[in-house]
């Protein structure tokens, strides 16, 4: 997708700038490179497991603590 800024007849540079910027910023490629900038992978299946065990005995802890009055 490339983008193109052609300059006016009489245009000065820095108005040449200025359009410019603003076209790359409405076209959106600076939100999508730095969206890109730190890409995480994805977890593995064991990883979600896991994951999901600790919530689950986190949620159980918080309820039983609940259950006695200290929280």
């Amino acid at each position: 997708m490339p983008l193109e800024v052609n300059r006016k007849e009489k245009e000065n540079n820095s108005s040449l700038v200025h359009r410019f910027t603003r076209s790359v910023m409405q076209s959106g490629i600076i939100k999508e490179a730095r969206k890109r900038r730190f890409r995480q992978r994805p977890l593995s299946d064991m990883a979600k497991k896991r994951n999901a065990l600790k919530r689950e005995r986190k949620k159980a802890e918080y309820e039983k603590l609940f259950k006695m009055g200290k929280k």
